[in-house]
């Protein structure tokens, strides 16, 4: 089997941008002319759009966004190239929100990932995604599909059977989430079955360093990747194991939460993606985890941007003296003043009262001038202190909860 699953994965970067180039103006162009984007990008020239510079200018849109745009006439908020009928599929994740689902090869893009992991034909995977309503049971069956390995449709529970399948069938690989591997192993070692799983596709979860171990103990290569419900696939590991590499037919960017504004090389941030599926055009989309960009390429030889993974929720809303304080509002904040740098929003407890700490990152020396904007802007009063600029952690965090509830 080749080390790579096309000629997209080594490009240099000059071609990649080239592409880009052509690519991004023809999806702008494409989600204009849907319902959900008529506001939003409608005073947009889709040639001006043609790197990671001019998207940055474009709104985000967040998945609170498309739940409230959906309903009976509009199931996908309208911002779907076709209508629900028109799709293989329809699925209802937890919200509830709807995603439609394409059975076209490599659909959700998932062969990608797949490949990496060294599946490919004369394998059998055992997919233990589930099947019902939410789409991760067919997004990588689809990848399966795409590498041509067979697919036993597990699905989740009956852990009993699923070994016995396992053992019967001679499946190779498995797809699931990290941990229940282990209990179908257990299960197998329990009912003295031998299994011939040696590759382990997994997302949906923390993969522990102890469980990765666990499982190549058992020479059984584990490997990640980071996909929803609505983009597909984003990132995935390889066998140099140093981070996650951006799918070739999406774009990501690292944003500062609560905004559209990228953050430094390396820094954390909220990971917000462009797909450049036709059929479900997501343009900056808000997935509300955090990530940071690695510098440098993955000594795989695969040439496409990297992430370190996930590294925590954007969501960092939090109740302080019974008012919610949102990482929008710091955002909010932060524009009211040039001088601002960024902020972060500290709770706290004395005695047991909630306070509320506003450090403000800038050359400014009087706090003061800053006690009506953050009182305006947050709903709340609250100490404010200043520190010099680069004088707060670069971790994504806007909006930091120091309590304790023991």
């Amino acid at each position: 089997m080749s080390s790579y699953f096309d000629d997209l994965e080594t490009r240099s970067a000059d071609t990649r941008a080239a592409a880009l180039a052509e690519a991004l103006p023809v999806q702008i162009a494409r989600a204009q002319k849907l319902p959900g984007y008529a506001g939003a990008l409608a005073d947009i020239d889709p040639a001006e759009v043609t790197d990671l510079a001019a998207l940055a200018k474009l709104p985000v849109l967040r998945k609170s966004a498309l739940v409230e745009a959906q309903g009976p006439e509009a199931p996908f908020g309208g911002y779907a190239a076709r209508p629900a009928h028109g799709f293989a599929h329809v699925f209802q994740s937890p919200g509830p929100i709807y995603e439609p689902g394409g059975i076209e090869p490599n659909w959700w893009r998932l062969g990608r990932f797949l490949h990496a992991c060294g599946v490919g034909p004369g394998d059998i995977v055992q997919n233990c995604f589930g099947y019902h309503l939410t789409p991760a049971g067919m997004i990588f069956e689809n990848g399966a599909r795409a590498v041509g390995a067979a697919v036993l449709p597990a699905g989740t529970g009956q852990t009993e059977l699923q070994a016995r399948a396992a053992h019967d069938l001679g499946v190779t690989a498995y797809a699931g989430t990290p941990d229940y591997l282990k209990v179908i192993l257990e299960k197998a070692d329990e009912m003295g079955l031998a299994l011939k799983i040696t590759r382990a596709a997994v997302s949906g979860g923390a993969l522990f360093p102890s469980l990765r171990e666990y499982y190549a103990d058992r020479w059984i290569t584990c490997r990640q990747c980071y996909a929803t419900a609505d983009l597909g696939m984003v990132a995935y590991e390889s066998d140099a194991m140093e981070g996650m590499i951006v799918d070739e037919q999406v774009i990501v960017e690292i944003v500062t939460p609560g905004t559209g504004d990228p953050v430094a090389p390396g820094e954390v941030g909220e990971i917000v993606v462009t797909t450049l599926n036709p059929d479900y055009p997501l343009i900056r989309f808000a997935t509300g985890d955090m990530s940071a960009v690695m510098a440098g390429e993955s000594p795989c030889g695969r040439t496409n941007m990297r992430i370190k993974g996930w590294m925590g929720r954007a969501d960092q809303t939090t109740k302080i003296k019974g008012m919610f304080v949102r990482p929008e509002q710091v955002a909010a904040l932060v524009a009211k003043h040039p001088e601002i740098d960024r902020a972060r929003v500290i709770a706290s407890r004395e005695g047991e009262m909630d306070v509320m700490t506003v450090r403000i990152e800038t050359e400014a020396d009087s706090p003061e001038t800053y006690a009506g904007t953050v009182a305006d802007v947050l709903k709340l009063k609250g100490k404010v202190e200043l520190v010099k600029p680069g004088g707060l952690p670069r971790d994504g965090v806007v909006i930091e909860d120091t309590r304790s509830y023991d």
